[in-house]
């Protein structure tokens, strides 16, 4: 009954990248196709200005008393028209391939953000939050600026380039030679390029990630950091991976800013070979003054797209790299779907069973080895054992963020794994140790779990909870905005927060892990009056490290490593003198 995830990978196939970006710009290939009609209307009125300034110049060198003024005036003007009216067109092109980028890159994150809610809550404990967000942000918005400049920059560059070559050609086929020993000299470099730059943008993406995620934790750790006064040994971790972050960078950019010197020092060397066989045709009478400016005006601009191709080259392996990185969290397998046939959960109890079950979060490391409980219906069952002992790894199972390796689990006599998932799931309602609240007004917070929910339910709930008289005293009660975490209210008002809305929830079964450990001795003892209350009739299993606090309990499962050590009441655990015992005595000691 193996269920384990998979490990991010990250992806080494950077032409798949390429083509699924394609498919993203699937929807806009209308756009794209008038895009290039203008790139090329622009383009050609670009390269028709050389043309003029050609029969501009052969007028003012038709000698002393023969220049017609008039004619060099009207050509300078046709060439000015022609640069204005391409410039107002690229700005067009600029434009429209901005806003084909920005609705590409709001669907991209779209597409990560529903990919990561479909995600096994495994993928989240093997990732740092700081690298998720990083491929959601970071590595998305370098895509992003690669198609809204270097789509623009390479149709751009392909219309000059052959436009250019072609009338170099019809200018003089002779000097036009001098091209075929430049350009594959660039082409060869670039490619050789390439190989060696790629690999550098992919790690730079990576070191990125890894330096946004140690960011993130020490942030949500910074009190923590402060009251351990730890902070110099933070920073010289911080500037251990900033080292590397940086290091990697540089890497990338020193390889990817030689490509467009280098290649324009090819591009200049051919521009020493025009000056050089264009003086000789000069001399000989077979090329104009003019048409030789007017070559070496297109030369400039066939050779200066070329060395622009190298920068964008350049930047299309960065967004490559990133591309990777995001198609790779897309690509990783979501939940199992439900097993075919699979039937929801009604009407439940809350009779539990676990049988022989054998689970752990590695191959080869198993956490649960022989697990077996019974829960009867509107129970308390308490689970205990020192740190590791797989109390937590219980309740990941019976909600199915993780699916057991072997045994079975069932609710009212059904397998959950023939049950959906999501039925499964509703049927218990969750308080962590771990609060979190989000931002926004204290009702909505309180209301999370169950759609439709009134003032009067949410205020029984805040009742139930001990929290009412709390919300009372904020200056919009319960339309007060809680900031992002609720940190402008303390931890235990939070813990309390989560409890009212695990009440208002009303599931049939309940979980608790250390869920009054924020709170005080007065207020904890009132909770547990309010919750037996609540839980009448509803299964309820709570993991607690103060032994004192489950007493009452129904059932106390005792784990150590992963097995059942002890199992019974808490005054029949005491009588036996055992492990149990043992553990609540060192908590008086």
């Amino acid at each position: 009954m193996a269920r384990r995830d998979s490990v991010m990978k990250k992806p080494k196939d950077a032409r798949g990248a390429l083509k699924r970006l394609v498919r993203y710009l699937g929807p806009f290939l209308a756009v794209i196709g008038v895009v290039f009609v203008l790139c090329v209307a622009s383009n050609l009125l670009a390269l028709y200005g050389p043309k003029l300034a050609g029969l501009a110049i052969n007028e003012a060198a038709a000698g002393k008393g023969k220049v017609d003024f008039a004619k060099v005036w009207y050509y300078a003007k046709r060439m000015l028209a022609c640069y204005v009216a391409s410039s107002l067109l690229s700005i067009g092109i600029s434009v429209s391939m901005m806003t084909v980028s920005k609705r590409i890159a709001n669907r991209m994150r779209a597409d990560v953000f529903a990919k990561l809610m479909k995600l096994p809550v495994g993928f989240f404990d093997r990732n740092q939050a700081g690298d998720i967000i990083s491929r959601v942000s970071y590595d998305i918005d370098v895509i992003s600026t690669c198609l809204a400049t270097d789509i623009t920059a390479i149709l751009t560059s392909l219309v000059t380039v052959i436009g250019s070559f072609v009338m170099m050609v019809v200018i003089s086929p002779l000097l036009a030679l001098t091209m075929l020993i430049t350009v594959p000299a660039a082409i060869v470099y670039t490619a050789k390029m390439r190989k060696i730059t790629q690999p550098r943008y992919v790690k730079r993406s990576k070191s990125y990630g890894t330096m946004n995620g140690f960011v993130e934790e020490m942030f949500s750790g910074q009190k923590t950091i402060a009251a351990y006064a730890y902070g110099d040994q933070v920073n010289g971790k911080f500037d251990g991976i900033n080292e590397t972050a940086a290091n990697a960078f540089y890497d990338a950019e020193y390889y990817g800013c030689t490509m467009g010197p280098t290649v324009g020092a090819i591009n200049n060397t051919g521009l020493g070979l025009i000056a050089v066989f264009g003086s000789v045709l000069f001399m000989s009478g077979k090329i104009t003054l003019g048409n030789i400016s007017s070559f070496v005006l297109y030369s400039r601009k066939f050779s200066g797209p070329i060395n622009e191709i190298a920068n964008i080259v350049n930047e299309l392996f960065s967004a490559l790299a990133a591309a990777e990185r995001v198609f790779g969290l897309l690509d990783e397998p979501e939940e199992s779907a439900d097993a075919e046939g699979a039937h929801e959960l009604t009407d439940v109890r809350g009779e539990v069973d676990l049988s022989h079950v054998a689970f752990g979060y590695e191959a080869g490391k198993t956490i649960l080895h022989d697990l077996s409980l019974h829960a009867d219906a509107g129970k308390l069952v308490a689970i205990v054992g020192p740190t590791g002992a797989g109390k937590t790894t219980i309740i990941n199972l019976l909600m199915r963020f993780y699916d057991a390796d072997a045994g079975h689990i069932a609710i009212d006599g059904h397998d959950i794994y023939e049950c959906t998932r999501k039925s499964v799931r509703g049927a218990y309602a969750m308080v962590l140790q771990d609060t979190w609240v989000f931002s926004g007004t204290i009702f909505d917070n309180i209301a999370y779990g169950k759609e439709g929910a009134t003032m009067d339910e949410v205020v029984a709930a805040a009742k139930a909870a001990r929290i009412h008289g709390f919300i009372m005293k904020q200056p919009k009660g319960y339309q007060t905005v809680l900031s992002e975490d609720g940190g402008n209210i303390s931890k235990g008002q939070k813990q309390l927060l989560t409890i009212a809305r695990a009440m208002l929830y009303n599931a049939p079964m309940l979980i608790l892990d250390e869920a009054t450990s924020n709170v005080d001795t007065e207020t904890e003892r009132e909770i547990q009056r309010a919750m037996r209350e609540l839980m009448k009739d509803r299964t309820c299993f709570v993991i607690a490290h103060r032994l004192s606090t489950i007493k009452n309990a129904d059932w106390i499962l005792v784990l150590d490593h992963g097995d059942v050590v002890e199992q019974g009441t808490h005054g029949s655990l005491l009588e036996q003198k055992g492990f149990y015992h043992r553990l609540y005595v060192s908590q008086f000691e």
